[in-house]
């Protein structure tokens, strides 16, 4: 038959502090590992692919598709930034992504 050691705890106050920041530290370890601490909702961009007629200007599809509230020009921006065209690279026929939501 095999002795059982047994333990006594001298400190509670620090065996307690222990076992708090044990909890803790699994804690941030775990949460990340089962994907807890995604907020895709709340980040996630939209966009609209749309295809650009005869007389479209980055404005008139900026007003129409963009984000509601949002200074046009900054809009404008972001459409030239996503597409990698300048306002003079508009072309009818071509598709440009349009985010609606930033």
């Amino acid at each position: 038959m095999t002795k059982q050691r047994k333990y006594r705890i001298a400190n509670k106050a620090r065996f307690t502090a222990f076992i708090a920041v044990l909890v803790i530290a699994a804690t941030f370890i775990l949460i990340p590992a089962l994907g807890f601490n995604t907020a895709s909702g709340a980040s996630t961009q939209q966009y609209i692919q749309v295809r650009v007629e005869a007389g479209d200007t980055l404005w008139t599809l900026a007003q129409e598709y963009g984000p509601s509230g949002m200074d046009v020009r900054n809009v404008i921006y972001e459409i030239c930034q996503l597409n990698g065209i300048t306002a003079a690279d508009l072309q009818a026929g071509q598709y440009i992504t349009i985010p609606t939501e930033l």
